[in-house]
């Protein structure tokens, strides 16, 4: 199976606003752990609004920018192999699968799908990038962090952001498709 031109455009375009809003978050708030971010709710609405091809893609794409050293992470060193090294970095992993499955379980427009798939790629992303962060703090960096620590400071402050973002992408989805005239239907955009 190939992808048409318009979905690598999709797909693009989506690369393109993930680099930028983290760029641009990246300059407005201090640096924290785990910073708040809107890559959570492009992930999201980009897995609504592309086929699972063209969402795995687009994050994938993401993923290879800054590891070949584009400056495109929310916390530094912002980019570069050295990146996988982050506790963070696993959340990020998380984006290309939990995309691909969100996407593969919308089969209608519907704003209550949208919000239910996201929920189930929000939990893929926390299942990869939770034991991530454990493996990154306890086996590399030396520190001697439980799970229930890990939770705290890597699941508490930050899910319910997260389901709010996954609302927001629904929203977001169902507004852009009713003003353009687009709905989904098996797992893709039609006009």
């Amino acid at each position: 199976m190939t992808l048409s031109t318009q979905e690598l455009v999709e797909a693009a375009l989506f690369t393109a606003i993930m680099c930028i809003l983290t760029v641009i978050v990246r300059m407005l708030q201090p640096v924290v752990v785990i910073p708040f971010s809107l890559q959570p709710l492009v992930m999201l609405l980009a897995a609504i609004m592309l086929s699972p091809r063209g969402v795995f893609l687009s994050m994938l794409a993401y993923l290879l920018l800054g590891l070949i050293g584009l400056p495109v992470f929310s916390l530094p060193p912002y980019g570069g192999p050295a990146y996988i090294l982050v506790p963070s970095f696993g959340f990020l992993l998380a984006f290309p699968i939990a995309g691909w499955v969100q996407s593969r379980l919308i089969r209608r427009t519907s704003g209550l799908i949208y919000f239910a798939a996201g929920v189930v790629a929000i939990v893929i992303y926390y299942l990869i990038g939770l034991p991530y962060m454990y493996f990154i703090l306890n086996f590399y960096l030396g520190r001697t962090i439980d799970v229930l620590q890990i939770i705290k400071i890597g699941f508490l402050p930050f899910i319910t952001f997260d389901l709010l973002k996954a609302g927001a992408a629904a929203w977001l989805a169902l507004e852009t498709g009713r003003r353009l005239g687009i709905s989904r239907e098996n797992n893709r955009l039609r006009t």
